[in-house]
């Protein structure tokens, strides 16, 4: 069974940078691992999970972070990175790490298999 743990999440200032990680578990080996896409959706209050960035064959983003955020991974440490910089008031949420079975991404939060419990990002103005 796949497991993913976030971290990384705080209350930080506008303008401000935090690195999100995710460890995943389950995985029989990095090659397993490679082939999921790996992506992160966030959740505001009162609004819907949306997606922020996913990784697979390629890198995807949303609109409203690209150029301030990075996603990336560790195959060896099984384990995926959201590099945010920039940030703002409208970054908050709850991040969600989630694992999709397929190594083509997807932005629909329907398609992922596997989901962490999320991690709270705070952005004050």
């Amino acid at each position: 069974q796949v497991q993913l743990v976030e971290s990384g999440g705080g209350l930080v200032q506008a303008g401000d940078s935090l690195r999100l990680s995710c460890a995943t578990s389950g995985f029989t080996s990095g090659l397993a691992f490679s082939l999921y896409t790996m992506g992160w959706f966030r959740q505001a209050p009162g609004k819907e999970r949306e997606f922020v960035a996913a990784i697979g064959t390629v890198s995807q983003y949303a609109d409203s972070v690209k150029g301030r955020f990075t996603i990336s991974r560790d195959i060896a440490k099984k384990t995926v990175f959201l590099q945010m910089s920039s940030l703002k008031p409208d970054d908050t949420g709850a991040y969600y790490c989630a694992a999709h079975a397929r190594r083509s991404p997807s932005l629909r939060p329907v398609d992922y298999n596997y989901w962490g419990q999320g991690t709270q990002v705070t952005v004050s103005s």
